[in-house]
Order: C-alpha cells, then sequence, then structure tokens
C-alpha cells in the first residue's frame, strides 16, 4: 500500500521468507559457522539456541543450502514426539526402510536395526548423516535420551550420525539438568544468537530499504530508529513487524518520514504496548481511500508541498552538491527534501568538480591505496602493484557491504558521462571526491544522476593468476587460511580438503551477500580480505 509513497518498488518489511532481504549480522554468520564446524566435526552434538524471532530457522535454512552432496540429511520440525514416533520420522526422512509385522507395534529395534544398517552403508561409501532437529525445546527428556544413544552408533573410526538441535533459551535449560549430563557432556558446539545491537538493528533497516529499492534518505528519524531498537528489542521479526506498522502509519498522515510518535503508536498496535493510546490508521486509510492510485496522489501532493519548502537551496550537507537533473529527480527527492531543506535560503552551491575521464578516475583511486599507475593506461601499470580493477553494476547494499572506495559513473547514459570516487557512504549521503576536492550530496541527489555503474580495485592473492581455470594451490592455502580465520577454526588441507573448503566458501560467500557458488572472484576476494582485517583502504560509514 506505502510502497509507491515512499519511492519503493516493493514493502520491505514483509516477515514472508524472502531470500532478496537475506541479512546476515555477525551473530548470524557466527551462528552459521557453529553449524558448519558441526557438520565436520565427526559426531555429537551442536546447540544453537535464540529467542523467538532472532533468525534461528534462517541460519538453519542456510546451513541446509550449504551441506555438501555427500551429506545426508534428516530435518525434523515438530519434535513433539514419542521415542518410537520419533526413530519412525529419522527413518522416514533418511528413506530407510522399515520391515511390517503383521498384527505387531513396531518396537524401538525394529527402527534401530535398519537405521543403523543404512548409517554404516552410508560411512562406507563415504556419506556423512546429519540429524537436524528445529524447535527442540519440545523434546522429552526421555526423547533426548534416546537421541544420546543414537551417537553411540559407529565405528572404530568416528560417529555415524551428527545431531543438530535448534530451540528456544529453554532448550539451554533442558541439558543442565543432571539427568541429562552424559547429553551435554556429547555438545562440541554451541551457540546462543542474541538479538541485534542498535547499530545492527539501523544497518539491518536500511538493507531492507535498499532491497525494496529505496533512492532517496531513509524515511525514518533518527530518534525513531532507536526506539524501533528499543521497543523491538533487536529482535528482526519484532523489526518487521514494528516498520511496517509505522510507515502504514506515515502513509496515512501524508508524513514524510516516520517519527517517534509514529513508532510508538505502531507498537501499541502491533505489540500491545501501553504507553501510546491505539491508533486510528487503519481508519484514517478506508476514510482517505488509500491505494496505490490514491498513494501516488499524495505522493504528488508531497511533491508541492516540499517544493515550496525547500526552494531554492538543493539537499546537500556542508559541501557542494552533484546538482540533481530537475525533471528526474522531482519525484525522487520530494519527500526526502522536506526535511533536509534549511529554513532559510543558502547561497548557490559552486559547481562540483568532476573527471571526465575514466583513467583520471583511476589514478584518483589509486591514491588511496599509495600507488601511482604512472602514464599510459592505469589498470595495467596497477597489476605490477598486484591490484586489478573491478567494474560491475552494483547497488548501495552490496557497495556498503564490500566497504571500499570506488569509482561511480555519472550520467551514464547521456553519452558524456563525469567520474568520481565515493569515499564515504552514510545513512542518507554519499561523499564524492575528484580532482583533488570532495563533496557531500543527498543520496537522492545522487540517484538521478547514477545507474549503479561501480568501479573499484582490489589486491590479489599470493599465486593468483587471471584467466586460469582454477585456483593454484597457492591461492588456495591463502583462502583456506583466511577462511579459518573468520571461522576461528584450523585452516584446512587445500586440494586435499576441497570439498569442505568449497562448503565454507559458500557458506562465506551467503553470509557476505555473494551469489554462494562455491567459486573465487573478485567480490570474494574484496571480502576475505576485508573481513580478515588487511590492510585496504575502508569507505568511511559514519556521519
Amino acid at each position: 500500500m506505502y510502497a509507491s509513497y515512499f519511492g519503493l518498488k516493493h514493502e520491505p518489511f514483509s516477515i514472508a521468507p524472502d531470500p532478496r532481504y537475506l541479512f546476515m549480522s555477525e551473530r548470524h554468520r557466527e551462528a552459521l559457522a557453529h553449524l558448519l564446524y558441526g557438520l565436520g566435526a565427526g559426531g555429537g552434538f551442536v546447540l544453537l539456541s535464540g529467542e523467538i524471532g532472532t533468525g534461528k530457522t534462517t541460519v538453519c535454512r542456510l546451513f541446509l543450502e550449504q551441506v555438501p552432496a555427500n551429506c545426508n540429511v534428516a530435518y525434523i520440525f515438530n519434535p513433539k514426539l514419542t521415542v518410537t514416533e520419533l526413530l519412525q520420522s529419522v527413518c522416514n526422512e533418511f528413506h530407510v526402510a522399515v520391515p511390517a509385522r503383521d498384527g505387531v507395534p513396531p518396537t524401538v529395534k525394529d527402527f534401530l536395526d535398519p537405521l543403523n544398517e543404512f548409517l554404516l552403508q552410508a560411512h562406507a561409501a563415504g556419506r556423512n548423516n546429519v540429524l537436524v532437529i528445529d524447535e527442540a525445546q519440545n523434546l522429552s527428556a526421555e526423547v533426548l535420551e534416546q537421541l544420546r544413544l543414537l551417537t553411540n552408533l559407529e565405528t572404530s573410526e568416528r560417529k555415524l550420525l551428527q545431531i543438530i538441535l535448534i530451540g528456544q533459551p529453554e532448550l539451554r535449560s533442558m541439558l543442565a539438568r543432571p539427568e541429562l549430563e552424559q547429553l551435554a557432556q556429547r555438545v562440541i558446539a554451541r551457540y546462543h544468537l542474541d538479538a541485534m545491537t542498535p547499530g545492527e538493528t539501523e544497518h539491518y533497516v536500511r538493507h531492507r530499504f535498499e532491497v525494496a529499492g529505496l533512492s532517496r534518505p531513509l524515511p525514518f528519524e533518527r530518534k525513531a530508529l532507536r526506539r524501533v531498537h528499543e521497543l523491538s528489542r533487536g529482535v528482526p521479526r519484532r523489526i518487521n513487524l514494528l516498520c511496517d506498522r509505522a510507515l502504514l502509519g506515515a502513509f496515512a498522515n501524508t508524513q514524510a518520514a516516520v517519527d517517534r510518535k509514529t513508532v510508538e503508536k505502531a507498537a501499541a498496535e502491533v505489540f500491545g504496548t501501553q504507553s501510546a493510546a491505539p491508533p486510528q490508521w487503519r481508519r484514517t486509510a478506508a476514510v482517505l481511500g488509500l491505494g496505490l492510485a490514491a498513494g501516488a496522489g499524495l505522493l504528488a501532493g508531497a511533491v508541492r508541498l516540499s517544493e515550496e519548502a525547500a526552494a531554492p537551496p538543493p539537499a546537500i550537507r556542508p559541501t557542494a552538491a552533484i546538482a540533481a537533473k530537475p525533471a528526474a529527480a522531482a519525484s525522487v527527492t520530494a519527500v526526502a527534501a522536506v526535511q533536509e531543506a534549511p529554513k532559510a535560503p543558502a547561497a548557490p552551491a559552486a559547481a562540483p568538480a568532476l573527471l571526465h575521464e575514466q583513467d583520471e578516475a583511476w589514478r584518483e583511486l589509486a591514491q588511496g591505496w599509495k600507488v601511482t599507475p604512472g602514464e599510459g593506461e592505469p589498470c595495467k601499470a596497477l597489476q605490477k602493484e598486484q591490484l586489478n580493477c573491478f567494474s560491475r553494476n552494483l547497488n548501495l547494499a552490496l557497495i556498503r557491504e564490500l566497504g571500499r572506495p570506488g569509482i561511480l559513473t555519472l550520467d551514464a547514459g547521456t553519452g558524456a558521462p563525469s567520474y568520481a570516487v565515493l569515499t564515504a557512504l552514510t545513512r542518507d549521503s554519499a561523499t564524492l571526491r575528484a580532482a583533488g576536492s570532495e563533496q557531500t550530496v543527498t543520496l537522492a541527489a545522487l540517484a538521478a544522476r547514477w545507474q549503479g555503474d561501480f568501479a573499484t580495485l582490489w589486491r590479489v592473492p599470493p599465486g593468483y593468476a587471471a584467466g586460469a581455470k582454477g585456483p593454484s594451490a597457492e591461492t588456495l592455502e591463502w583462502i583456506a587460511a583466511r577462511l579459518a580465520k573468520v571461522n576461528g577454526s584450523a585452516p584446512l588441507a587445500g586440494r586435499r580438503d576441497a570439498t569442505a573448503l568449497k562448503t565454507q566458501l559458500r557458506a562465506f560467500q551467503l553470509a557476505q551477500g555473494l551469489v554462494p557458488d562455491g567459486q573465487v572472484g573478485p567480490l570474494t576476494f574484496m571480502q576475505l580480505n576485508r573481513v580478515a582485517g588487511i590492510d585496504e583502504p575502508r569507505l568511511r560509514t559514519e556521519p
């Protein structure tokens, strides 16, 4: 209903799972790393706990996507089962045939014998077996004890079954009981998924807006964002519910952005908070006839209002702004401009310095790397410094995730493009450098002249050869060492552990917002360097 009003292609806070909106905080990445570690640990239990709505199921889904092809997986979502029912479910999930006995109910042994035989055959064929139980806080003590006995199925070399328990905090309390001490001793890895911090909450909100197509300043005031974190307690599902209702409220009241009061009214409706009176947005929406068409009309009204309030100064921060094309920018910047316009007219800003040759932009970017490409083609000269050029059409969400300066191509469709180096990216502005000077512009002004063309530099790893069919042994060792540092584990042994290394790499790519194909390309190399703390130029993200 409110998407077009705020300049969005989609509503950003649906609680339906959508892979486009995947956001992995550091906590989610650590949780995923623990599950993947357990996958190769050779038996026992792995425990993942967390409050309702913190993202346990999301992490579990990502984990299941990373399970290698040589692994059999059984997944049980509803564990309110008896011991016999549990074993039957496990056999069903593993597609283990259980002989029927006419007129006689099956016993535990009827399931255990064929299950054990299946696990032994899988082990002999070089396959691993993993049992994942979600909502494990619903398991009875009797069933948990039977699960412990399942981990007794083993050869002289290793356990035959790896069990992953995922549940709410009560699960940790259950495993602390004296009668379950033997099971607790078999937990080889455990992780509790806490709620997000205030900074992570803001990053999460911004990420969903950018994926939904936001090209203007964030339609949440700072105080409103802080209140979102307080009322949602940093839980992603609660954030979605609260922000969705707050945007509906701002839309119904034709507000340019969500303020603190709107957030509190939204909380009163979705959480039953007592500190605010129940909002009347649904009734207001009905009276106003709010829909997509009416939303467009309200937006037009907001445009006229903002033009009267904001003209003539451009929406910029302290230095000169890139002059937006009036016709193209009006619909994009209208609602945001009313927030950022100064109260009194300001002097016209000087025309910003921009570069008109891409080679000049590469030389400007290279200065941040403390290298000078000299005359000739910069990218060819930079290869001697172990730096490669990279160009692709990217969105702001991924550029923010990469966290490195890069070249923006402006006015690409005019036939006379210009260039500037992006050095900072905050919640509502971008700072561009060209010819030794910097200017800060609103994201709305930037969107009017930039269509996503982004170029940057990345440092190649040891043994890297462009165009090679695959990474060299030296490069594989470098990748394994970087992933080990990220995961806090011992490095895998290059080609010898190729399958496990590819699994780790896919998990890393997925956590970094990249395509999880297990192949190493420039974006993966960039992120490996960034998270490993390699000294490289960084994009400023603070105001």
